[in-house]
């Protein structure tokens, strides 16, 4: 086998970050496009990391962990530095710190001047990686799956056919099993490629399957986002009316972050949150694979990984949830650093003190989780007197003053009063514990308690039981054979705190619609994913005696295989019957399109611009279809609190608008509480048509509606 030597001196690791920097500088200054943002994502979001482990001295890490602390250390760099400019440009007369200049001059030069710092203290030495030719060129060849996903996204949005969509899921599929069982054809070094590369096509099959943003949260982010770009500055003092503009506002994972990102690219808002954001995202998985397979080893690790990304909250939900997406990679990178071996004391602290910081500002509820977690593990541990090797009680305390800090002070204490009105919320529903209904819909369906609409979901579902089962056979061995399979006592506590999570979910009423069912499980996947596969290996040794691991390793992939099909809705497209997969359906959801995925049209689009700048949305009343709100809130910035829910009762004063969206438009309906055809809506209100584009319309009231 080929090996290729790769001897990295100082004085040439000086030479490429000049050139890169020279090169960002020609792309920038003569706008060159795709150079532009291509070039400037690979500077932005690996080059500030990657020269701050240079200069702590971190050269224990493997090239994937170099790769993925120098993403963290990045996005965590550019937060900081942002708010380091947003807070002193204006004390030095700067009024709009955040504009692409002040952003570029600023960055550049904490790399530059990190560069010659790490060149001038390593002047003799130089560091070797050892590659192989044949590695390097199947690593290349995985990257082929997200690029499959990318055409095929395109292809369906210009055609409505999804055929190669489908064809990439079938790729994703034959690389997993190829992966599984042969290491001929993929060695377990490329374990953590393959699980990236099959992260971001799973992602990117659903992001670029529109050109516009769609999801819940997204909407009020991307307004947060685009009027800090517009502003030139992150006001962190802001007041709003609506508790969820507040308690976003506090984030800098949407608001200065991708603000830096849009400028210094030169890319627009939603290309930044359905690219970028992504691709950023996709490293989460990676970094927990590399953390169980610490733990538990390359098999389990792999078939965890593939049971997270399968899930559909991964690769649907999350990606309308842009704070969260940031979140949980600083969330891992924490838990990685705690469990490592490979940092020295002062690393760990500094690391700690960077993502700790970074997590707090990127969201709340992953925040207060992470606090929840290192607490229990850390009073468990001290109480049975049990030795943490990098746990201590004042990191724990700094982590809680910073959070407390920056929820209390900015934003009006939005944050906290959120959190407030969380446990609150859990407190007042206890007298509804024998209320099922209580627990959301979500718990209902996972616990089997609503049924299956057709035969089809029933087997998707019956799937969807065997993973939690094996989970709770996972847990059972774990608890039953934790010295035998040498699992730490720390990393025993936090699964089980994620199981005690989990079964408060189940039983205290609106605990798990505080942040929706599917998200909670999401992220406890974390630490319960690999019970899956612990649970799983440890039934197929019990009823097979024989132990024939290859029958095991057929047996647990064929379940993951489907419920990989089930749950990206591979079976519902090819058999033709009802889906919940916008990428692969999307051409024959029909009137679903609107009530059921809030889908964001560009004829949408283009009234709701057109409606926030020809009217003075912020001291108007605008009615619309609660279904469609999602438009008007992002494209059109309008604040949520201007917009009335169109019923059947609605009863709009004179000079107020009535927004009519292609579900009002095309389809006829008005969907609120009920029903209603659209014309019966209109029909008693006395209305001046003042904006049509065939599919959207928007009318005033006219003084004859009050007589």
């Amino acid at each position: 086998m080929s090996t290729a030597r790769a001897k990295i001196k100082p004085i040439q690791f000086l030479a490429v970050i000049l050139t890169l920097q020279f090169t960002l500088f020609f792309a920038i200054f003569f706008n060159v496009p795709i150079a532009r943002q291509v070039i400037g994502f690979i500077y932005l979001t690996f080059i500030p990391g990657f020269i701050i482990l240079k200069l702590l001295k971190q050269n224990k890490l493997d090239i994937i962990e170099n790769i993925l602390f120098s993403v963290g250390l990045s996005i965590a760099f550019l937060m900081l530095i942002g708010l380091a400019i947003n807070e002193i440009g204006p004390l030095v007369g700067v009024r709009q710190p955040l504009e692409p200049t002040s952003l570029i001059l600023v960055i550049s030069c904490f790399v530059l001047l990190g560069a010659v710092l790490y060149y001038l203290k390593n002047t003799g030495n130089e560091h070797s990686n050892e590659l192989t030719k044949r590695i390097l060129i199947r690593a290349l060849l995985l990257m082929a799956l997200p690029i499959l996903s990318i055409i095929g996204a395109f292809w369906a949005n210009a055609t409505g056919n999804t055929s190669i969509l489908l064809l990439a899921l079938i790729a994703i599929l034959t690389v997993f099993g190829m992966t599984v069982f042969s290491r001929k054809l993929i060695a377990p070094k490329l374990y953590p490629i393959v699980v990236f590369a099959i992260a971001i096509s799973l992602l990117f099959h659903y992001s670029l399957i529109s050109s516009y943003i769609n999801g819940l949260d997204i909407h009020i982010e991307y307004h947060l986002f685009t009027l800090t770009q517009k502003n030139g500055y992150w006001n962190s003092t802001a007041y709003f009316t609506d508790p969820a503009y507040g308690t976003y506002n506090t984030m800098l994972s949407i608001t200065v972050l991708p603000t830096i990102y849009s400028n210094v690219l030169n890319m627009e808002a939603t290309w930044v949150l359905k690219i970028i954001f992504p691709i950023i995202f996709a490293f989460v998985p990676l970094a927990l694979y590399l953390l169980w397979r610490e733990k538990l080893g390359v098999t389990v690790a792999l078939f965890s990984a593939f049971l997270l990304m399968s899930q559909t909250t991964f690769y649907t939900g999350m990606l309308g949830l842009t704070r969260q997406m940031i979140a949980e990679l600083f969330f891992v990178l924490l838990f990685m650093i705690l469990f490592s071996k490979k940092f020295s004391p002062r690393n760990l602290k500094i690391l700690f003190v960077v993502f700790s910081f970074s997590l707090v500002v990127s969201h709340y509820s992953i925040a207060i989780l992470f606090f929840s977690l290192v607490s229990i593990t850390w009073l468990f541990t001290y109480f049975t007197k049990k030795t943490s090797r990098n746990l201590t009680i004042s990191m724990i305390v700094l982590f809680f003053a910073v959070m407390f800090a920056w929820y209390i002070y900015t934003s009006a204490s939005t944050s906290f009063e959120t959190i407030l009105r969380f446990w609150n919320s859990i407190y007042g529903g206890l007298g509804n514990f024998f209320i099922p209904a209580s627990r959301g819909q979500g718990v209902l369906q996972g616990l089997g308690m609503e049924q299956a609409q057709s035969s089809l979901q029933l087997v998707s579902r019956i799937v969807a039981y065997a993973t939690e089962l094996f989970i709770a056979v996972g847990f059972l061995v774990l608890i039953l054979q934790r010295k035998k399979r040498n699992i730490d006592f720390e990393y025993f506590i936090l699964c089980s705190a994620n199981m005690i999570i989990l079964a408060m979910c189940i039983l205290l009423p609106n605990f798990a619609l505080s942040l929706q069912m599917v998200r909670f499980y999401h992220i406890l996947l974390f630490f319960l994913a690999p019970l899956f596969a612990i649970g799983f290996i440890a039934f197929f040794e019990f009823i097979a005696k024989n132990k024939k691991k290859f029958l095991g390793s057929v047996l647990i992939t064929t379940l993951l295989i489907t419920y990989f099909l089930f749950q990206t809705n591979f079976v519902y497209e090819v058999t033709g019957s009802p889906s919940w997969s916008l990428s692969l359906s999307r051409y024959r959801l029909g009137l679903r399109l609107h009530t059921d995925f809030g889908f964001v049209t560009e004829q949408e689009v283009f009234s709701a611009k057109w409606l926030s700048q020809n009217v003075n949305s912020d001291n108007s009343t605008i009615y619309a279809d609660s279904n469609i709100f999602s438009a008007l809130v992002s494209y059109g910035a309008i604040y949520r609190d201007r917009l009335h829910a169109l019923t059947n009762a609605s009863n709009p004063h004179t000079g107020e608008f009535i927004y009519l969206g292609e579900l009002n438009v095309v389809y006829g309906k008005v969907i609120a509480e009920d029903a209603w055809n659209t014309s019966d809506v209109l029909a008693s209100k006395f209305l001046n048509g003042i904006y049509s584009n065939g599919n959207c319309e928007i009318y005033q009231t006219t003084p004859a509606q009050n007589g």
